[in-house]
């Protein structure tokens, strides 16, 4: 048979008060990762817009809000459910800033009427 430690695995109250707290939290703390996807973000927003049929094509290619999430059903049972896929892009923000510049050129300096855009 095996016999085990039936001590309970409490520290001295000696032992407890000469632990730095500080170095107990830092292995708790996972790593900070290098983000991969900042060398885009940093060229997205550092992207201007100059040219009238660049700033039309932006405006209709992105779109002016999240698109919608969906349930896809099966006899009346839910399937699948499909989230805002705004959520899954990582760069939407710089997406929607782009589109933001675009139609703001198209207003500022081509005089353009936007709301066939939205």
């Amino acid at each position: 048979m095996l016999k085990t430690n039936t001590q309970s695995p409490m520290l001295p109250s000696s032992a407890v008060a000469h632990q730095n707290p500080s170095s107990a939290k830092k292995h708790l703390l996972p790593k900070k990762h290098p983000d991969l996807l900042q060398p885009v973000r940093q060229w997205l927003d550092a992207i201007e817009v100059n040219d009238r049929q660049l700033a039309r094509f932006l405006s209709k290619v992105i779109p002016a809000q999240c698109p919608f999430e969906r349930d896809i059903k099966l006899f009346g049972y839910l399937v699948v459910h499909i989230p805002p896929l705004c959520k899954l892009n990582p760069l939407y923000d710089q997406f929607v800033g782009l589109r933001f510049r675009a139609l703001c050129y198209l207003v500022d300096q081509c005089g353009e009427d936007i709301q066939s855009y939205a």
